[in-house]
């Protein structure tokens, strides 16, 4: 990798100055241009904005917008550094849970690893993923692990159409303390071919999963409210988040404009 560079060539200084700093945080070998530079032999791919896309004489462009997700980016950048992978199919190991871990692969490389917000944003991650890999197929193998995460993850993967492998999780998941384990379980998990999934998962909730979310949504409240049960089944449904389900009860709770709110005996004064 250290014969292989990439260049940022931009004359928008906000967006040198983001993307500088993305790829000293991955120490990623880069040079500086600006549109029109020769761009050396060594470079393998090129970061510049959409507006100056079509200046950049390079077989290798990735235009990439300020503020952007960085993440499907910097496996790009990790997979063009590669002295000339043959492998032709990309496989993304997802590690069920609240904040579900990934690692996507190429082979066995890991390209780029790190944890998701949610099941569902999981969806979103792909859409990413497909834009700077438009020409790879692209498998996504999920863990069997935490069923209800699991389903919901295995189903907003389908809904975009993604090829989704179920993987038994039996000997992927290190010991140790959650967050550190959750890329590495991904790349396990990654790595163990698993069964094809086409249709969607589905899991009755059970009345544990209920009690557990209204104790959690008590705890997030200070003790303040337990959210409904019909709340509850949102939040493990996947459309409301449990922070989301926690301020709409508080919202809901709150006086009207206007309206007295002080207690009954000083209303009597």
């Amino acid at each position: 990798m250290r014969h292989r560079s990439v260049a940022l060539v931009t004359r928008d200084p906000g967006l040198y100055h983001e993307l500088a700093g993305f790829l000293r945080e991955r120490r990623f070998p880069a040079v500086s241009l600006l549109p029109g530079d020769r761009i050396p032999e060594s470079v393998a791919v090129v970061l510049t904005s959409d507006e100056e896309f079509a200046e950049i004489d390079h077989p290798n462009v990735l235009p990439v917008e300020e503020g952007g997700d960085r993440r499907a980016l910097a496996a790009a950048v990790a997979h063009a550094l590669l002295p000339g992978s043959s492998v032709e199919e990309l496989v993304v190991g997802v590690d069920p849970g609240p904040r579900p871990g990934y690692a996507i692969l190429c082979g066995s490389i890991s390209l780029g690893e790190g944890v998701l917000e949610s099941p569902e944003s999981t969806g979103v991650f792909s859409v990413q993923i497909r834009h700077r890999f438009p020409t790879r197929r692209v498998v996504y193998r999920v863990g069997s692990g935490d069923p209800r995460a699991r389903n919901r993850i295995v189903n907003t993967l389908l809904a975009r159409r993604r090829t989704v492998e179920l993987v038994d999780e039996n000997g992927t998941t290190p010991h140790g303390r959650r967050r550190p384990r959750d890329a590495l379980a991904a790349r396990r998990i990654g790595g163990t071919p698993g069964l094809p999934v086409h249709l969607p998962l589905e899991a009755p909730i059970t009345e544990g999963e209920v009690a557990n979310v209204q104790r959690l949504s008590r705890e997030g409240s200070g003790g303040r409210l337990t959210i409904s049960r019909s709340s509850a089944h949102r939040v493990l449904r996947g459309e409301v988040t449990l922070t989301e389900a926690v301020d709409q009860a508080l919202a809901r709770r709150a006086p009207c404009a206007g309206e007295d709110v002080r207690s009954p005996s000083r209303q009597r004064l």
